[in-house]
């Protein structure tokens, strides 16, 4: 900690400690290019941060190793997140194959890498995190069936298949705008149904307030999400009542399940880590949103 953090910087020395403390929480250190794209002024991401950098290093505010910049002179961080990076290359390519995958089960309309992976890093004991689309009203249905999946036939392991966050196409704007979302957002990666991902980004114009330098990943090569003959048999087959039926009743049994099994939450808690709406299952019972959005304002108050 910073026991007498200087007054006298500027707004672009505040937003490049500000940019650097958000990933110091996940003891990430950043490039310079990576600053310029996840930085949050608004002022100009090229010179400014040159020399904001420049500054904060006379300061003894922010040091560099290599060419990465970090809040400590640790170089641990850096090995750490060098391993991770080599690590997240072998794993990216079968989470490309597991979406496609995934895309193929019923009422799923995309698929796409989130989490650590979506930002070119592994840890070892780290899973593979995936947002998902469905179609609306099966949300619950296509969930189940996944999980259901991971269960038989991966002994419930989520290293390669976890399924935590679903929202249906009618509800794509995501309700929580917070700068952990926002980084969530603007880093996932495509790998099932271009088209629904252009969607999401229209429905997300908000990112921008938090990302305003920050492009969305690129689409190339992402299949389109027309599925298999399989898929299309099982949609008709649950199209009417019973798929109805199916839906509302995985939705009241998983619903009953976690209120059980996570008791010790406050109602507000559990409706932040565990929300459960007929368009919508996020499953983070570590609210781990909750604790970063924390660790960030606590790093935020030490240096500025």
């Amino acid at each position: 900690m910073k026991e007498n953090p200087p007054t006298s910087l500027n707004s672009s020395e505040k937003n490049v400690l500000k940019t650097l403390a958000y990933f110091d929480v996940f003891s990430y250190p950043l490039t310079s290019e990576e600053l310029k794209i996840f930085f949050g002024g608004n002022e100009n991401p090229n010179g400014n941060i040159d020399e904001a950098l420049e500054s904060l290093k006379e300061k003894e505010l922010v040091f560099q190793n290599q060419k990465f910049y970090q809040l400590d002179n640790s170089f641990e961080q850096i090995e750490r997140r060098l391993k991770g990076n080599k690590l997240a290359e072998s794993y990216l390519a079968k989470a490309k194959k597991i979406s496609v995958f995934i895309g193929n089960f019923p009422f799923v309309r995309g698929v796409y890498i989130s989490g650590s992976l979506s930002k070119g890093y592994m840890g070892e004991d780290a899973d593979i995190d995936y947002f998902i689309v469905t179609k609306p009203g099966r949300l619950w249905l296509a969930r189940t069936m996944l999980v259901m999946f991971k269960k038989l036939f991966l002994l419930n392991s989520r290293k390669y298949f976890c399924v935590n966050y679903f929202v249906d196409e009618n509800h794509l704007e995501i309700e929580e705008k917070n700068l952990f979302t926002a980084t969530e957002l603007v880093t996932l990666i495509p790998t099932y149904n271009s088209q629904i991902f252009e969607e999401l980004k229209k429905q997300n114009p908000w990112v921008k307030q938090y990302y305003p330098n920050h492009p969305w990943n690129n689409q190339i090569n992402v299949p389109l999400g027309k599925g298999s003959l399989v898929k299309k048999f099982l949609e008709f087959l649950l199209s009417g009542k019973l798929g109805e039926y199916l839906d509302k009743k995985s939705m009241m049994k998983t619903l009953t399940f976690w209120k059980n099994k996570f008791s010790y939450f406050t109602e507000k808690d559990f409706n932040h880590a565990l929300k459960s709406r007929s368009y919508i299952s996020k499953h983070h019972p570590q609210n781990f949103q909750k604790k970063v959005l924390n660790a960030f304002e606590q790093k935020v108050n030490e240096f500025i």
